[in-house]
């Protein structure tokens, strides 16, 4: 049986190891404080220690301690020379990314968990073959309310999803181009981005917030023959509309799977020898510097 640790077990580390555990690892789990200890114990976790460095030997390792502590949990493991999956963002510093990915490569990949959703996986194929027209935009919206995060701003939570989004639709990240954020001194909870190519047509365009009470998450993807749109993250279906607005759109079915465990699978079935997950340490490295220089663009410390 495959054996997984996991650092941290908050939150979403707790359904990180849920998942896990339907897939039928076993689980060592480092968390400190004595009630997460216990509560993991009680989950049925095959040992629990209070640190990364007292985990056990295991086939890889699932890192998902508060994002300020990632680059360190993922500098002791390192040694180890085993499969690394980091929940995202891989750090919130961009010069640390890239040190993680010219050092770890092919060992660390980063939990985008919407690569691996359903709608995302359909509009990425609709985009690629050609049923849509030459790509002219992609946009996502990622409103909600609250920032449970208290290590970063929600910034650093939310905008690495529509970065991977974009990344899985386009096959890659066109420029920062431009950010604006619309509360004074709250930018890192409420920003408006465009990613963009010189002498390109193409753009990105993201509305990241955490100040609004009724959430939105969606993403467009705009060609010149046809529109595509996930309208929420829990729909089972998404739109394609002729740009003849004369005509209806249409409902195509991509099915429910969770994401989370879908990406779970992917890596547990890496350690047993199958292809690497998605994003590479290298692309969580992009998406981490896109991050900074939208920021910087923003006015942002």
């Amino acid at each position: 049986m495959t054996d997984i640790g996991l650092v941290g077990f908050g939150r979403w580390g707790k359904l990180i190891f849920r998942d896990l555990r339907s897939l039928g690892v076993d689980v060592h789990v480092a968390v400190p404080g004595s009630d997460s200890q216990h509560a993991a114990r009680e989950a049925g976790a095959a040992s629990v220690c209070d640190s990364a460095a007292k985990l056990p030997d295991c086939a890889g390792y699932v890192v998902a301690p508060p994002t300020v502590l990632h680059a360190a949990c993922i500098d002791v493991l390192a040694p180890r020379n085993r499969p690394i999956f980091c929940e995202k963002p891989v750090t919130n510093d961009a010069h640390a990314a890239q040190r993680l990915a010219d050092t770890l490569q092919e060992r660390l990949f980063v939990m985008d968990k919407w690569r691996y959703h359903p709608g995302i996986l359909k509009l990425a194929e609709l985009a690629k073959s050609g049923a849509l027209g030459q790509i002219e935009a992609v946009r996502t919206y990622r409103l909600g309310w609250g920032n449970p995060h208290k290590d970063v701003e929600s910034l650093w939570i939310l905008m690495p999803h529509d970065l991977s989004i974009a990344l899985e639709i386009l096959g890659t990240l066109p420029k920062a181009h431009s950010a604006i954020t619309q509360i004074p001194g709250l930018g890192g909870e409420d920003l408006i981005a465009r990613l963009q190519n010189d002498g390109e047509p193409l753009t990105v365009t993201m509305e990241i917030s955490s100040l609004h009470p009724a959430p939105k998450r969606s993403a467009i993807v705009i060609g010149s023959k046809a529109v595509a749109q996930l309208a929420s993250s829990y729909d089972d279906r998404v739109l394609l509309a002729p740009r003849d607005q004369g005509q209806k759109p249409q409902q195509i079915e991509v099915g429910t799977k969770m994401p989370l465990l879908a990406e779970l699978e992917a890596f547990v079935a890496h350690l047993e020898g199958g292809p690497a997950p998605k994003s590479s340490a290298a692309e969580g490295a992009l998406i981490v510097r896109r991050i900074a220089e939208l920021r910087a663009l923003a006015g942002l410390p």
